[in-house]
């Protein structure tokens, strides 16, 4: 609720070193603590509004802080079987005097690091447990802790301020409003071409790209902000691709799940990213509308590349899901391999080729690379990174 501040909680004796925990703000999620001896504590997150699922999210403050002391946490309620956390994934602290002192964000932190099954369960669903151990920086101090770098709505919004006030950038950046979700947050879409020189009509392809249908997925967005600072540069390659292409980007696919702290759905309680056949204006707006602002530029640019960005949980690597058929058509460049195959030989430490997958799986159909893919755009993505 806008304008509700949490009351802040009274602490009864001078001694009492309980840890204080909040989560209600933007993007926040965790439901319960218990305390379970003076250093350790059990955490459960809520689900994904209007649904009984999709744990994976977790983004909270602690306050009351002892520094130097072993404290453990316990978070309880992790649905998926396996996790980068059994592969050296550690949890994110963000202390507000390190920021404040020294300058220093968020980090990655813990020791003795372990997920696993659990005895808990509900309506037959088995239930991991995340736990590890670490020390506070400081005492008295208010930290937060994320299961990936925060990139909240409003962070969007003060990005896209900033480029709508900038001089240079704002001649060959457009930014509009696609639609409105259910909560009435705007849903942004960016135009970024270069004006075309005077007396050229020229007929640009158009290359788009979406991010954030899943909100508890933050690394698209930090990849979305470092895609838009290169192209909106003026490095000649940005003003090479500003000449030949018009670039239609949607940052932020599902504002009100990333506002309420969701993992996976919207207010529906649904996974947009399986909604791109769906009809329903009303239900999904956003799908709706960048849908059809895509069947829009393919009649009047014509599409070369639609690329929907996502993190993954489970897979290392940055790595693409593309479509191809059976038969496969004889010009190279209409090879759907042929992308991923140039972004690994570009960047072989960052992006893996063997990870990148090209069959179209029937779980799959209602995605936004597959409906794309079936409307006509033959290089369509899905990229996803670790």
């Amino acid at each position: 609720e806008r304008g509700v501040c949490p009351l802040k909680q009274i602490l009864h004796q001078k001694e009492d070193n309980t840890l204080i925990f909040e989560a209600r703000f933007e993007s926040g999620n965790l439901q319960k603590v218990v305390k379970v001896n003076e250093f350790e504590y059990q955490l459960t997150l809520r689900t994904d509004l209007y649904t009984s699922r999709h744990t994976q999210w977790y983004y909270f403050q602690v306050s009351n802080t002892q520094a130097g002391m072993p404290y453990r946490f316990t978070i309880v309620n992790f649905t998926k079987r396996n996790s980068l956390y059994k592969h050296g994934l550690r949890p994110l602290l963000y202390s507000e005097a390190d920021a404040k002192k020294h300058k220093v964000g968020w980090r990655r932190t813990g020791n003795e690091i372990k997920y696993y099954k659990n005895n808990a369960g509900q309506d037959g669903r088995q239930y991991f447990s995340l736990t590890w151990t670490f020390q506070f920086p400081h005492d008295r101090d208010t930290c937060y802790f994320a299961h990936c770098y925060p990139y909240t709505y409003s962070n969007l919004q003060e990005y896209l301020v900033a480029i709508s006030k900038d001089p240079v950038k704002s001649k060959f950046c457009k930014i509009h409003i696609l639609c409105h979700s259910l909560a009435g947050n705007s849903v942004y879409v960016l135009t970024i071409t270069n004006p075309p020189k005077s007396g050229k009509g020229t007929k640009r392809k158009a290359v788009i790209l979406t991010a954030r249908v899943h909100p508890g997925e933050t690394n698209s967005s930090w990849i979305v902000k470092g895609f838009l600072n290169y192209i909106l540069g003026n490095s000649g390659k940005a003003q090479l691709l500003r000449d030949n292409f018009v670039f239609k980007v949607v940052p932020m696919l599902n504002p009100d799940g990333v506002i309420v702290g969701n993992h996976r759905c919207s207010l529906t309680g649904q996974d947009l990213n399986r909604k791109y056949r769906s009809n329903v204006k009303k239900f999904y707006p956003s799908i709706w509308y960048t849908r059809n602002m895509i069947k829009r530029v393919m009649g009047e640019h014509g599409v070369f590349l639609y690329c929907d960005i996502h993190g993954h949980n489970r897979k290392q690597n940055v790595f693409m899901y593309g479509c191809e058929r059976k038969q496969q058509a004889k010009a190279p460049y209409m090879h759907p391999r042929v992308f991923p195959l140039l972004l690994s030989k570009s960047c072989p430490d960052k992006f893996s080729f063997p990870d990148c997958r090209f069959r179209v799986q029937k779980s799959k159909e209602g995605t936004g690379r597959v409906v794309m893919w079936k409307m006509g755009i033959n290089n369509s993505y899905t990229l996803e990174a670790s």
